[in-house]
C-alpha cells in the first residue's frame, strides 16, 4: 500500500489472530498485537515485524493502557478476541461460564471499539472488523451460551454499521464456520481427546483460510465496504449438519 496502515488485533496469540496479524503484515500493515499472553503475541510480532501489547479485552483498564500505547490513528481494528466455555444446555447453565462468554465476545467488542473510534476517524479511513461466527445466525444443543453472545456481537456490528454511517469508518464481518484452532480446545478446558473428535472425520477450515477473508475486506477501496463474509469448510452445512467420512473416524 501505498502509505502505512496501521492495524490493531485482539486475540493474537493464537489461531486465526495470528493467522491474521501474520497476513496483515504481508499485505503492509504495521500491526499491534493484542493479547493476554505476553510471551506468544511477543514471538508472533518478531516473525511478522509487529508490535505487541499486552491486552486483556474484559478489563477496561487493560484496554485504556493498550490503547494508549498506539499511534494517533488507526486504520483497522480486528476484533478477534472471543471463545465459547463448555456446552451446558440451559437447564444446567453456569452463570460464570456464560458471564465470561458475554464479557469477551460482546463488551470486550464494544470495550475496543469505543476506546479506539476516536483514532480511526483521525485516520480519515478507518475499519472494524469484528470476527464473529456462524453460530451468530444458528443455534445448537448445549451452544446457547455462545450463541447468545455471537448473536449479540452480530447484532453490535449491524448496530454500529448504522450509527457510523456517513463517517470515515468501515465496518465489516467476516463469520466463520469450523476451524480448526485451539477453540475447541479451550471449550473442553484442555481435553485434547474431545477438542480433536469435533474435526473428526471432515476437514475444518484453516486460520489462513479466515485470515485471507479478512485481509480481502481490509483491502478493499475505501468506498467499498463488506459488510459479511461466511466462510465455512466444503464438508458443513450448518453447525448441527456436517458431513464426515467414517473411514476417517
Amino acid at each position: 500500500m501505498s502509505e502505512e496502515h496501521v492495524a490493531v488485533v485482539t486475540g493474537a496469540s493464537s489461531g486465526i489472530g495470528e493467522a491474521t496479524a501474520v497476513a496483515l503484515a504481508a499485505a503492509g500493515f504495521k500491526v499491534f498485537l493484542g493479547a493476554r499472553r505476553a510471551e506468544r503475541i511477543a514471538r508472533i510480532a518478531q516473525e511478522c515485524g509487529g508490535t505487541a501489547l499486552p491486552l486483556d479485552v474484559t478489563s477496561q483498564e487493560s484496554v485504556d493502557e493498550f490503547v494508549a500505547g498506539l499511534p494517533n490513528r488507526v486504520h483497522l481494528l480486528v476484533n478477534n478476541a472471543g471463545g465459547a466455555l463448555g456446552l451446558d444446555t440451559i437447564a444446567k447453565a453456569d452463570d460464570q461460564r456464560w458471564r465470561t462468554m458475554f464479557e469477551v465476545n460482546v463488551l470486550g467488542t464494544v470495550r475496543m471499539v469505543r476506546a479506539l473510534l476516536p483514532k480511526l476517524l483521525a485516520s480519515g479511513n478507518g475499519q472494524v472488523i469484528n470476527v464473529g461466527s456462524t453460530s451468530g445466525f444458528e443455534t445448537y444443543s448445549g451452544g446457547a451460551g455462545y450463541t447468545a453472545a455471537k448473536h449479540g456481537e452480530r447484532a453490535l456490528t449491524k448496530t454500529l454499521r448504522l450509527e457510523l454511517l456517513g463517517q470515515p469508518v468501515r465496518v465489516s464481518e467476516i463469520c466463520p464456520g469450523l476451524v480448526d484452532t485451539e477453540f475447541s480446545l479451550v471449550r473442553f478446558g484442555g481435553d485434547q481427546e474431545r477438542a480433536a473428535s469435533v474435526y473428526a472425520g471432515m476437514t475444518p477450515l484453516k486460520a489462513e483460510d479466515v485470515a485471507e477473508a479478512v485481509v480481502f475486506a481490509a483491502t478493499r477501496p475505501p468506498h467499498v465496504d463488506i459488510d459479511e463474509i461466511v466462510i465455512r469448510p466444503r464438508d458443513q452445512a450448518t453447525a448441527a449438519h456436517v458431513y464426515r467420512n467414517q473411514d476417517e473416524q
